[in-house]
């Protein structure tokens, strides 16, 4: 059964006239009664009373309007559901971030994403950096966020913005006085930090950039989440180097300063380079960026 032999019916069933039907569907009223004989033996049984002056549909016939016209409605929302996808605006988006992103540049992504693609169901999952490589070539999410960087051939990253690192000092130590510190400031203190096999590249970088400056940090603490290592602060356990947009993240007890020639840690979006075209990807990209370049989040 194909559905220009149900356009026709419908068309023939509201017009009651095989002339006006065929006009409206654009095709020659035989080629209209040819399409109605077609399906009516098909069905098997008889859909329009012919006569003379109008056509009347068979209590059969009626039936058959009512999923005839279902059917069309359905076929036109596949279609546009298929349009919609092709330009990223339905399906499902498996989105991997690194933790520290909750409190500076996701919550901006995901609330302009949903704002402008509703139909897009976001699933968020919080996965280290090594985790989310894996996830990626396992299919298990589409894109990921998290910092260089990214080793492996089969996946694709671009860059959606870097920030350097601040330090978090308790409010009462003695170089929350000053407005900008340097590096070697802070050879003598005590330092709280993530385990390395949690953030591999943030703590090299962390590692290689004291040790430009002659000191090798001591890490009295260790702690998983930055919450926890900014309460450490706050209880004057050590100092903790983060990434600035942790900034946003105010506790009682902690105070950021800016350091003099602080590394820059670049934030980058990720994904297999098999779903490229993925077009909810490219719509996911393309939100990140300009929300990013909008923001106070953007490059530096």
């Amino acid at each position: 059964m194909e559905l220009r032999h149900l356009r026709h019916f419908v068309a023939l069933a509201e017009e009651e006239h095989f002339g006006r039907a065929a006009e409206r569907v654009f095709v020659v009223q035989q080629a209209l009664s040819n399409s109605i004989r077609n399906l009516e033996e098909e069905v098997g049984v008889p859909l329009v009373l012919r006569t003379t002056r109008r056509v009347q549909l068979t209590p059969a016939g009626q039936e058959f309007l009512i999923g005839a016209r279902e059917t069309l409605a359905l076929a036109a929302r596949t279609v546009e559901r298929a349009r919609q996808a092709a330009r990223g605006e339905v399906g499902r988006l498996r989105v991997g971030f690194v933790s520290g992103l909750a409190f500076g540049g996701l919550p901006e992504i995901v609330r302009t994403f949903r704002e402008l693609y509703p139909n897009v169901s976001v699933d968020l999952r919080e996965l280290t950096a090594h985790e989310q490589e894996a996830a990626l070539r396992g299919d298990l999410i589409d894109v990921g966020l998290m910092l260089l960087p990214v080793r492996d051939p089969s996946l694709a990253s671009r860059s959606l913005w870097r920030q350097p690192l601040v330090v978090a000092l308790p409010a009462q130590h003695p170089l929350a006085r000053k407005r900008k510190l340097k590096i070697g400031d802070l050879r003598d203190e005590d330092f709280v930090f993530f385990p390395r096999h949690l953030r591999a590249t943030y703590f090299d970088q962390v590692m290689r950039w004291c040790d430009s400056a002659g000191f090798t940090p001591h890490v009295v603490q260790e702690a998983i989440e930055v919450p926890t290592l900014l309460s450490l602060v706050a209880a004057g356990v050590g100092v903790f180097l983060p990434i600035q947009f942790f900034s946003r993240l105010s506790l009682p007890g902690v105070v950021y300063r800016p350091i003099g020639d602080a590394p820059v840690v670049e934030i980058v979006a990720v994904w297999s380079r098999q779903h490229g075209s993925n077009p909810v990807i490219k719509a996911w990209l393309a939100v990140a960026q300009d929300v990013i370049a909008g923001q106070d989040l953007a490059l530096v």
